[in-house]
């Protein structure tokens, strides 16, 4: 994955910059699973169904790593040169990250 420059910007949200990248990501996996659906209507083979939900999976982790990135790059540096709330950052950090990978 490409590195992000990420810079703090709104209400504290790091993503900011490529807020338009992350929307085009999502509405190309909204299109995604429009087309499972169809699949499914029109009774396609399941192994044809299953890649497209790998391939749904993969690009929603896609999106999540690159905000997870963006978090850890933006607010969480930002709170660890400061000072202010530097354990809780890294807490909560630690806590996205355990719920990320979860199977």
């Amino acid at each position: 994955m490409e590195e992000l420059k990420v810079t703090t910007v709104g209400q504290g949200h790091s993503y900011g910059s490529y807020k338009d990248d992350l929307q085009a990501r999502l509405k190309r996996i909204e299109g995604q699973v429009r087309g499972i659906q169809k699949m499914i209507d029109n009774d396609r083979y399941c192994v044809d169904i299953l890649v497209q939900l790998a391939a749904v999976k993969s690009a929603l982790q896609q999106v999540a790593l690159m905000l997870l990135e963006s978090h850890t790059r933006g607010c969480v540096v930002d709170a660890i040169t400061s000072h202010a709330g530097a354990e809780e950052k890294i807490d909560e950090l630690m806590e996205v990250i355990r719920r990320f990978t979860k199977s």
